[in-house]
């Protein structure tokens, strides 16, 4: 795992702020393009991740890629936004089978959910959000950057 840049710490988050603390994400990671999302079942990561979804200008409605391990979004500037759930995959082979490393190197967004089951395969820069339940059904998201910031691809 390479050394955290940096943290910030979002508390007593609820589900109307998840817009305005999805901007503050997006800015605080910079060029940095892989996001791994951690939190029990329920603790609102795919919810988190629409969030983004629709902060970046993702056209079509967003579901959860449980089943299909990636959903890929079109975002307005004819970028891609990427959400994988690897959940149900078996092994770390499993998901190097459907290319996650090119999907890593394309510089779209990749934001993922379960992503303790492909530990070894994650890029040297990524983020990590950890969304923990609060009382009171809010949450506290804590992200923080691993690695160098990439360049922005042209």
């Amino acid at each position: 795992m390479q050394p955290v840049e940096k943290t910030l710490v979002f508390r007593n988050v609820k589900l109307a702020d998840l817009e305005r603390v999805a901007e503050a994400v997006l800015g605080a990671i910079g060029h940095t393009r892989v996001v791994a999302v951690y939190g029990e079942m329920g603790a609102g990561k795919t919810t988190f991740i629409k969030a983004v979804g629709k902060v970046l200008g993702v056209i079509s409605v967003m579901s959860s890629p449980t089943f299909s391990i990636v959903n890929e979004y079109e975002l307005k500037d004819g970028k891609r936004f990427l959400h994988f759930d690897f959940y149900r995959i078996a092994s770390e082979a499993e998901a190097a089978e459907i290319g996650i490393e090119e999907y890593f190197d394309s510089g779209d967004y990749c934001f993922i959910e379960w992503p303790d089951r492909i530990t070894s395969l994650l890029p040297d820069s990524y983020v990590n959000i950890i969304i923990t339940m609060q009382p009171d059904n809010q949450r506290q998201l804590e992200i923080s950057i691993h690695g160098r910031e990439k360049k922005e691809r042209i």
